[in-house]
């Protein structure tokens, strides 16, 4: 039986997200960071097991069978489950964590509402600010694409005070070689995008129509092969960091 979850079909296009979107240390080191000093750890949509800490006791849950599958062997095996029904007591682990996820949910503040609940501690969502996702060069190649993410992230102010008064916001600078392959992680690397295998482990081209995605494609391509594309972006290839949309809430 499929699993229906947010707006994204993961078991017909979940292939390749745990070869395409590893996790990128220098990432995983501002997520371990915020979880403190816990020592158990709740990750929901948790996916491949992208950020889950070594260190701790984690428990993930995910209810996509084809991302279950592509867990590594040295991660926990993920429960069958969603953040709008978590089938934990209150207060069950020291802190929980929800990393590029919570633009799945069908109840982005119920899901919220289910992961302080079952926290004693920090609620560590690392997701996208949808206002600042024009700031990468790939939105004036893709229009559509950026329309459609920004229709799927909830507002930052939203997630922070569904996390508490105290949440805190942080921007998370890009590094120029991030192993990760969300979209704003080839800002210095633009050919990657003309590779269909990036594009597939990235869901926001899912919601942008054939014909738009040949057309960014046919025209970065231009651009690259004429020098356009350096000409009005070329500092980038050398640039150390970049920052985006990519942000940091603890709550």
């Amino acid at each position: 039986m499929t699993t229906t979850w947010g707006d994204f079909d993961y078991e017909t296009n979940g292939q390749g997200y745990a070869i395409q979107r590893r996790p990128d240390p220098r990432i995983a080191a501002r997520i371990h960071a915020a979880l403190g000093d816990a020592r158990t750890v709740l990750n929901v949509g948790a996916g491949a097991g992208s950020y889950e800490p070594a260190d701790r006791y984690v428990v993930a849950v995910e209810p996509s069978a084809r991302m279950r599958a592509q867990r590594p062997s040295t991660a926990v095996p993920a429960l069958d489950g969603t953040a709008e029904q978590l089938p934990f007591d209150d207060d069950s682990f020291d802190a929980s964590m929800a990393c590029v996820t919570v633009h799945q949910w069908t109840d982005t503040a119920r899901g919220l509402a289910e992961l302080r609940r079952v926290t004693r501690g920090p609620v560590v969502v690392l997701t996208f600010d949808g206002d600042a996702l024009d700031r990468l060069w790939l939105a004036g190649y893709a229009p559509e694409l950026v329309a459609a993410e920004r229709r799927r992230y909830p507002a930052i102010d939203t997630i922070a005070a569904a996390l508490g008064p105290n949440s805190a916001v942080s921007e998370v600078p890009i590094p120029i070689d991030c192993v990760d392959g969300f979209t704003e992680a080839y800002y210095a690397r633009p050919e990657m995008f003309l590779n269909q295998r990036v594009r597939d482990a990235q869901s926001a081209w899912g919601f942008v129509d054939e014909a738009a995605t040949t057309r960014t494609v046919d025209r970065l391509r231009a651009d690259l092969e004429s020098g356009t594309w350096d000409d009005r972006h070329g500092h980038l290839r050398t640039q150390p960091e970049f920052t985006g949309a990519l942000r940091i809430i603890v709550g």
